[in-house]
């Protein structure tokens, strides 16, 4: 790691654990989810505010069910790890409680012990689901796997995957931790580890078998089923649920491989965020009580999870099919975790070291109603993402090799800005020709999208990165071209380039949902928060 990124990185562990939340909460706006609080109960009784990991999406019907049994409203926020970590940092004074994927973000959120009662309300391995017929090819559905048998596959040209961020998701963080683990051969990770060039080596060509990246464990899952992928990594209970849409459109499955000397495990901990109010505290105990209950726990095994490290209940095996490679007897033995240097240290060398590099171009609307406060805010929003130091705080640093494309538009894609390199001096110069542009003329999203995308294809190998246009508008489009002609750049280009946008002011939401299901990508909505909205997408790629 050259002299530069060391110094961004102790200040990105500086920034992480300082127990002054003050400097956290000056630094960094918290993220909302694209679709806000979703809420669960009758509105009469005491309300307890959630935030939790996206994976969670599936036991609302259990939740719908928790609110009617205890009179106790629920309202909950997905968020992403990281930022369950973060908020947690800042004292979380939005929530009463925090329910991550892992106890590892408890372990490094709470810096301010605010959390009492965490307790495990499921358990999931992370695991990798192949397509059945891939995974037969392999070997894989003969015996055990290990990370370097995947690895060869990968090698040899034979897999790809599709994996969350490590920086970002705990699904992604989780399985990354587990390839570093069994590379290595060890049961203690080190600093003095991850300078190892064998392990350097290794765990870049295994992180080049990534086709896609995602934010959002959920969302992984929601992009495979679209797409024509080989293998994901996710938890368990989410291989289980894609299947189960996979069985019934009558398209192949997955199948379940569980790495043996790489084994990560989400333990889903439901803790309450104490903010001295008695009331809250005892309504979210019913919560937990009614989680943890036989009932609730019959019906969390129902979606796929499971509530012990041996086996699941009598009844549920129907659940957890034998023929999609699902394992049931094997006893759970996860990784350790490491130190939480250690750990922080390995996560900025996948960002800007190990991974596939991201190539991105941002199309970002100069329009004239962008004039002042959606400009101050646009800069704002790339700031975060260009300049290393708050990159750093985000675990969103630049890689070494990675390329960064700005487009700016208006009713034409009227300049094209690239970084020569990914140094913090080349992406600060991205920042000032931003700074320095005016906001001025109509809107031509479809103009820009189609630049963008043409432009990468001529002169990139795709292959190499992963790929992205991030488009930012504030309004409709009303230029020359349309949504026809992007689509028939983009068949034309034929490459899987997913087209992100960023919901803000007056914008169209139906055409930049119409460019997201075209390229496999989501929507962002920028609106409340449009810093939050560049943080958030720049964990897809």
């Amino acid at each position: 790691m050259n002299g530069e990124k060391r110094k961004v990185l102790a200040f990105a562990l500086c920034a992480l654990f300082s127990l002054c939340s003050a400097l956290l909460s000056g630094c960094i706006p918290q993220t909302a989810p694209a679709g806000g609080a979703h809420t669960f109960g009758s509105g009469l009784g005491e309300k307890i505010r959630i935030l939790s990991g996206s994976e969670n999406q599936e036991l609302e019907g259990i939740l719908k069910e928790c609110a009617k049994k205890t009179g106790v409203n629920l309202e909950i926020t997905y968020q992403g790890s990281v930022d369950i970590m973060r908020t947690l940092q800042q004292g979380a004074g939005e929530y009463d409680a925090v329910w991550p994927a892992s106890s590892l973000w408890l372990s490094l959120g709470d810096t301010g012990h605010l959390v009492k009662h965490a307790q495990s309300v499921s358990l999931t391995p992370v695991v990798f689901g192949i397509r059945e017929s891939l995974a037969q090819e392999l070997g894989f559905t003969q015996g055990d796997v290990s990370v370097r048998d995947i690895l060869q596959a990968i090698r040899e040209g034979k897999m790809s995957f599709c994996m969350t961020s490590a920086t970002q998701s705990n699904s992604g963080s989780s399985a990354y931790l587990g390839f570093l683990y069994a590379l290595l051969g060890t049961d203690e990770l080190t600093a003095q580890d991850l300078e190892s060039e064998s392990l350097k080596t290794d765990i870049r060509e295994l992180l080049s078998g990534i086709d896609r990246s995602s934010g959002s464990s959920d969302w992984l899952k929601e992009m495979f089923l679209k797409g024509d992928f080989d293998a994901m990594v996710n938890y368990e209970c989410l291989i289980i649920s894609a299947n189960r849409q996979l069985e019934q459109e009558g398209r192949e499955t997955l199948y379940a491989v569980y790495p043996y000397d790489g084994l990560s495990i989400a333990d889903s901990p439901l803790g309450y965020v104490d903010h001295g109010d008695d009331k809250k505290e005892e309504a979210f105990l019913k919560v937990q009580e009614y989680l943890l209950s036989q009932e609730a726990q019959d019906a969390i095994q129902r979606t796929g999870r499971r509530t012990g490290y041996e086996g699941v209940k009598e009844g549920n095996e129907d659940v957890f099919r034998k023929d999609w490679g699902i394992d049931t007897e094997r006893i759970l033995s996860p990784i350790p975790v490491p130190s939480a240097e250690v750990l922080l240290e390995a996560l900025n060398l996948y960002q800007t070291e190990f991974r596939k590099p991201s190539l991105t171009v941002y199309c970002l609307d100069f329009s004239g109603s962008m004039k002042g406060k959606g400009n101050e805010q646009l800069v704002e929003a790339m700031g975060q993402i260009l300049i290393q130091e708050n990159a750093a705080k985000n675990l969103l640093l630049a890689g070494e090799d990675e390329v960064n494309i700005i487009i700016p538009f208006s009713d034409t894609a009227f300049d094209t800005w690239i970084a020569p390199d990914a140094s913090a001096d080349s992406l600060e110069g991205l920042y000032r020709e931003i700074e320095e542009e005016i906001s001025v003329g109509g809107t031509d999203i479809y103009q820009a999208a189609r630049v963008g995308l043409e432009l990468i294809a001529a002169n990139y190998d795709l292959s190499r990165y992963t790929p992205a246009i991030i488009l930012m508008t504030d309004g409709m489009s009303n230029g020359s071209e349309n949504f026809e002609d992007f689509r028939e750049a983009y068949e034309a280009v034929g490459a899987d380039v997913p087209v992100f946008s960023i919901l803000f002011g007056d914008a169209k939401k139906s055409e930049l949902e119409a460019l997201a299901e075209l390229t496999n990508a989501r929507v962002f909505d920028g609106r409340k928060d449009l810093v939050g909205a560049f943080r958030s997408v720049k964990g897809y790629n």
